[in-house]
């Protein structure tokens, strides 16, 4: 399991370079933190549980938050 965060850290890594490469600078900041963060959660050897309850808490973030944005943030 604790490979999949660093699967999820290289993802990351190449969103953030394409959106750098497309000068969406606050989006690649954003993806560039989230690299970080999953490289270093893959190397810390947590346990499985652990893992799967920080990505669903990782998940209902993102979820919220692309909601949010999309609903209340977002031109029609």
């Amino acid at each position: 399991m604790d490979r999949m965060f660093r699967v999820l850290g290289f993802w990351t890594l190449v969103i953030a370079l394409m959106s750098l490469a497309g000068e969406m600078y606050p989006m690649s900041m954003l993806f560039f933190f989230q690299t970080v963060v999953f490289v270093l959660l893959g190397y810390l050897k947590l346990s499985e549980r652990t893992y799967i309850v920080l990505f669903w808490g990782y998940m209902v973030i993102s979820f919220t938050g692309f909601t949010y944005w999309s609903v209340f943030k977002m031109p029609l």
